[in-house]
Order: C-alpha cells, then structure tokens, then sequence
C-alpha cells in the first residue's frame, strides 16, 4: 500500500514542465524586496531553519532569498575531521545510501539501481574506474546548509554537466522513479586523490534553479541539450579537505563515488540517518 502511495505521489513530476518550474524560481529568488527579511523568516519557520548558525544575523544584509539560501555558516561551526586517512562528509543533509558498487551497479532505494556510466554521462573510460568502488548518496533538504565541501584533497580533472529532467529527489520519487539519479540534469566533477578517483555528483531537481562550482562559477542554468565535458588536466586545480567546492539553490542531492573499496564507515550507513558537514564519513582500511 505504501508503494502504491508514494507511485500516486510521483506521478505528477513525469507531467510538470520542470525546467520551466525551475527556472521560474530561479528569476524569483533573485527579486530584492524589502519583505524580504519576513520571507525568510517563515521560511526559516517552516521548515525549522536554525538562523543562529547563520554568519550572517542581520537579515536585511541578504539582498536576496538565493543569497540567503546559500549562506555561509558560522567559522568553526562545522569542524572538519582531520582524522589520517579519513574521507569526511561533504554536506548536511540525511544518507539515502551507502554501500559498496557492484559491478558498476549503484543501488538507489527499494529495488531500483541505475549504472556509473550512466550518472557520469556514458563515458566508459571515466566510469569503469568506480565499478567495484563506493557510494555514499546525500539528500539536501531545504532545511539544509547548502554549499558543497571536499570529502578529502584532490585534483580536478574533469567537469561534466549533463542535461536532464528535474524530477523531485525526495524519498518518495527516489522509491518510485527508475534511475533517476541518471535522468535528472547533473554536474559531475572528478578527481584525482590519495585513494584513486572521486567523483562528486551534484543532482540537479525541480526548484534547483542552478548549480555552481567554485572553478566554473555558474553551470546550470542556461539549459544545454547535450553533455558538455571539460577537462582540466592542464590547470592546476587543487582543491583541499573540507574547502568548499560548489553551492546548490534550493534542495538536491550528492552523489559521492570512490574508485577504492578499502573503506569502513564512520558513521550509521542506513537510510535515514542525518550527517553533518565535516564529521568522519569513511575511513581507508588500505
């Protein structure tokens, strides 16, 4: 019965226009208003945004609802575990998985799976090297902070923005809809680490207007009708554990892929359990 609801539920998001949507919410959460400040309050009310972790109190001083969804948290808030040989988590927000890569097969919920190739945009030289890898998949509420940190330090080599549908990521569309991580529009950067290759997947959803990286700047919109890949193997790009390394606008999710199996967690892996930024979320057994 429970399944049955939650296929009811989503069947709507197959009908939306979703870019549209989105992009209707990108135009809004740019308006400066001088209501702005009451806005976010019942926001923040509804669904029970913390302000105080807030760097920035004074209210008036986001001149727009964007700015204050990105905002920066407190210096020191987040502490980030500089445990040796410890990944730490990239975001707030609530595990949706988190279990071993099976032959390239990454499990999404309730017998749904979607492939490495596919998420990464289909090219195989990129993929194969997380096919018997690790997965950690991270929903953001909008309740959650929501800029997006290194898991450890790497090497950017490669970004790729894969264009998509915006289907809701909430638990009851990732139950229901078939590999949706691999539909929806994605912003995919890839790494060189101590551990081998990391992918972060930045999963674009219905109301997240845009996604940014701190190299690139704004990715997504404007809406592109094929995949763009751009390689920086020429450029220097190091990014280190915990810097931030992208933002997204309203809630979403993260993708993290590890090319390595030799990791145990540090923290309950089962679906549901809430992570913070920066707290111990594997750690090398290697």
């Amino acid at each position: 019965m429970q399944k049955f609801k939650e296929i009811i539920k989503a069947y709507p998001f197959y009908l939306l226009p979703h870019h549209l949507i989105s992009r209707l919410i990108y135009k809004l959460t740019r308006i400066e208003s001088a209501h702005l400040p009451t806005i976010i309050r019942k926001f923040s009310k509804i669904f029970n945004i913390n302000l105080n972790e807030a760097k920035v109190q004074d209210l008036s001083e986001f001149k727009t609802f964007n700015a204050f969804f990105t905002r920066e948290l407190k210096e020191g808030l987040r502490p980030i575990d500089q445990t040796k040989q410890s990944l730490c988590c990239p975001v707030d927000g609530t595990i949706s998985q988190a279990l071993p890569i099976n032959e390239g097969e990454i499990f999404q919920a309730k017998g749904q799976s979607y492939t490495a190739l596919e998420l990464l945009g289909g090219d195989k030289a990129l993929s194969d090297p997380f096919a018997n890898g690790m997965f950690t998949t991270i929903y953001l509420s909008p309740s959650d902070y929501h800029r997006i940190h290194m898991p450890c330090t790497g090497k950017l080599t490669h970004q790729i923005h894969v264009p998509g549908r915006l289907f809701s990521v909430a638990p009851f569309t990732v139950n229901t809809v078939p590999r949706l991580f691999a539909r929806n529009e994605r912003v995919v950067s890839l790494f060189d680490t101590e551990y081998g290759r990391m992918a972060m997947v930045l999963v674009g959803a219905i109301n997240v207007a845009a996604i940014e990286t701190v190299w690139d700047g704004l990715v997504t919109p404007p809406q592109s009708q094929s995949i763009n890949t751009k390689t920086y193997h020429d450029q220097d790009i190091q990014l280190n554990k915990g810097e931030e390394m992208g933002r997204f606008n309203m809630g979403s999710t993260i993708v993290l892929l590890m090319e390595s199996a030799d990791f145990e967690w540090q923290i309950d892996s089962t679906t549901g359990t809430k992570v913070q930024l920066g707290q111990g979320l594997m750690k090398s057994i290697k």
